[in-house]
């Protein structure tokens, strides 16, 4: 099982890099001035998003081994677990936000990418303390 934890937590490391750094894109791609720069960083978003994708469906491979070896208990892992899913929500929305600016669609400013920038963040905070203090 050490072996199945480390490669879990290799991959939501990785995952989360992706996680971090897309919306990032976003907010340069929201604020784009000329064509060729704007192609560009969808050129570096469709390539992160394709990277990471895997990394994510990993991490989950893995977590769910551990949750097979070691069980489902306490009240910590199923709230850990709605936060998980909410992370995979918003992974597919981050998606569709790539095709959005892809076809020419976003219409949101790079302000709201900067606070959607700011979920990630948050989930990693709850996800870390539940795992490692088990509050409940």
């Amino acid at each position: 099982m050490p072996w199945v934890k480390s490669f879990h937590i290799i991959f939501v490391v990785s995952w989360f890099a992706g996680l971090f750094y897309l919306p990032r894109i976003y907010v340069n791609l929201a604020m784009a001035g000329d064509h060729a720069e704007r192609e560009r960083l969808i050129l570096m978003a469709g390539k992160l998003y394709r990277f990471m994708t895997p990394l994510g469906i990993l991490a989950l491979v893995f977590g769910t081994w551990l949750w097979m070896g070691f069980g489902f208990a306490g009240i910590w892992l199923h709230v850990k677990l709605l936060l998980v899913l909410f992370l995979i929500a918003y992974h597919a929305y981050c998606g569709k936000l790539l095709n959005d600016f892809r076809l020419g669609r976003n219409m949101k400013s790079h302000v709201f990418y900067r606070w959607f920038n700011e979920f990630p963040v948050l989930m990693l905070i709850a996800i870390v303390i539940l795992v490692v203090v088990k509050p409940f």
